[in-house]
Formats: C-alpha cells, sequence, structure tokens
C-alpha cells in the first residue's frame, strides 16, 4: 500500500543511489565509458528504498538509521550486479562466451573485479551517511503522515 514514508525513502534513496553512482563512476578505471550508471543506480535506489525501507518504517529513529544502512548497502550491492549484468549481456551478443555457465561465471567475475571501486571513501561515506540520513527522513515522514 502506498504511503508518504514509502514516497520518501523511493525519493531518498534515489538521490543515494545517484550521488554513490558519481562516485563509483569517479573510481572506476574506465569513468568516460560509465553510460547510464547514474540513471540506473537512481531506478534501483527508487525500488530498493520503496521495498526494503518503506516496509522497515515505524519502529524508531535508531532502527529507521539501521534500515537505512542496510538498504543503501543493498542498493550498492544490486546496482553493482546489474553493471556485471549489462557488462555479461553486451559481451554475449558479441559471441564472447562460449556456453551460458561462462557467462554466468562472467558476471559473478565482473562484480569481483569492480567492487573494488566500492571501498573508496566517497562511496563507503555515501552508503553510511546516505543510508542513515535517507533512514531518518522516511520514519519522521512516517511519523508525520499516518
Amino acid at each position: 500500500m502506498p504511503t508518504a514514508a514509502k514516497l520518501m525513502a523511493a525519493i531518498s534513496f534515489a538521490v543515494v543511489g545517484w550521488i554513490l553512482a558519481n562516485y563509483y563512476a569517479l573510481n572506476m578505471p574506465d569513468a568516460a565509458a560509465a553510460g547510464p550508471i547514474r540513471e540506473g543506480a537512481a531506478l534501483v535506489g527508487v525500488i530498493m528504498g520503496w521495498t526494503v525501507m518503506g516496509n522497515a518504517v515505524g519502529r524508531g529513529y535508531v532502527e529507521a538509521a539501521g534500515s537505512g544502512i542496510k538498504t543503501a548497502v543493498i542498493l550498492a550491492v544490486v546496482a553493482l550486479f546489474l553493471l556485471a549484468l549489462s557488462e555479461m549481456i553486451q559481451n554475449s551478443v558479441k559471441m564472447r562466451y562460449e556456453d551460458a555457465l561462462e557467462a554466468i561465471l562472467a558476471v559473478v567475475d565482473t562484480m569481483a573485479k569492480r567492487s573494488h571501486a566500492l571501498l573508496s571513501l566517497g562511496v563507503f561515506g555515501t552508503i553510511l551517511l546516505g543510508g542513515i540520513v535517507g533512514g531518518l527522513l522516511s520514519e519522521n515522514v512516517g511519523r508525520r503522515w499516518k
């Protein structure tokens, strides 16, 4: 059921996803070829904010901060998975894999290679601070508009 808290969570984590993707793209070796990673991460942020954080509202501000961090971590992992999946699809169209298992393993390999950029201070700070702020905003809206 749509609520104001879910809408606020979706908007806040869309912003967190956008900022997260900006910091992530700066740390990528091929930052110029990042493509629509920012828009994709914002869309993932909307979905994760609505489903993960939106359902955790109403338990208090401390729980909201923890749920916000959890939502931001899930957002980062899902966005990284979708980036790796996109690369795998592009490579499979070019017939670079011999069978389906090799393509599936390439997704895991690409996620492992690309995860080093997640360890930068900007990305880590965005996950931590953005998650806390998004969680607290969602909890505040949930208390004000029931």
